[in-house]
């Protein structure tokens, strides 16, 4: 079963982090929707966090986590948020699953297939040596190797953990992510459609929603809006949390 943290009480919103992430980096925004009335779902994704480990990583088989997720939580109808990885899982779960999904926001990610493009990160992750580095400051001199943007190394270290006093280590089950990358870029399968309110924001200066890839978004969904968070990259909910929840409250609070 997969790992949550639940806030707050009303209406369920079940929020799904993106590739090398984990629920934590939602909990302000999380604090503030549950502020708003909302039952929040912080749930780690399989291989992340303290969910569970497995040799085998796919969006089908994250889909079939969130849906065992929802029935062991009797959620039977619920709105769903994703950013990156986790709006993949999103998207695939609600073309699946539409009549549990009361609406869909997807944050920074299209359909399309992606090329690998984490090679650093985690070749970085890998190099880590915890029988040599005994703090997160050595930690990030290391990763800076092959990571050189400090905001990237900040969220990247977010998975070490003291494992012993003493001794670091990292959460996520980074050998299967490794064997298993190729899966991250994975499109959404021909055909698949989600009818219901959704909403697609991207990050201004981000390159992984384009306006070429509008069209594509339309066919699998429909009823989409799509927007712009403002100063913002891919992290767009951590560059510009104040805009990213304003214009997700709007939406769903109008689809109460």
């Amino acid at each position: 079963m997969l790992h949550s943290q639940i806030i707050g009480e009303g209406t369920p919103f079940v929020i799904l982090h993106g590739f090398l992430g984990m629920l934590d980096n939602w909990r302000s925004l999380g604090l503030k929707y549950a502020e708003a009335g909302f039952q929040v779902h912080l749930i780690d994704q399989r291989n992340h966090g303290h969910s569970f480990h497995s040799p085998h990583f796919s969006y089908p088989l994250m889909a079939n986590d969130l849906l065992e997720y929802a029935n062991a939580h009797n959620l039977s109808h619920f709105h769903l948020l994703g950013h990156s990885m986790g709006g993949k899982t999103a998207m695939l779960f609600a073309t699946q699953n539409p009549s549990l999904v009361q609406s869909l926001i997807v944050a920074d990610i299209a359909p399309k297939y992606y090329p690998l493009h984490h090679e650093a990160c985690l070749k970085g992750l890998a190099s880590l040596n915890f029988d040599t580095i005994h703090s997160r400051t050595q930690a990030d001199k290391a990763l800076s190797a092959y990571v050189t943007d400090m905001g990237v190394r900040q969220f990247l270290l977010k998975n070490l953990y003291w494992q012993a006093p003493k001794k670091l280590a990292l959460r996520l089950n980074l050998p299967a992510l490794i064997e298993n990358e190729i899966e991250i870029g994975a499109e959404l399968p021909y055909g698949n459609t989600y009818s219901g309110k959704t909403l697609f924001l991207k990050g201004e200066h981000s390159e992984y929603v384009m306006p070429s890839d509008e069209p594509l978004i339309h066919a699998h969904f429909p009823n989409a809006l799509i927007d712009t968070v403002s100063g913002a990259g891919h992290w767009l909910h951590a560059q510009n949390p104040t805009e990213f929840y304003s214009k997700t409250i709007h939406f769903l609070c109008d689809t109460l």
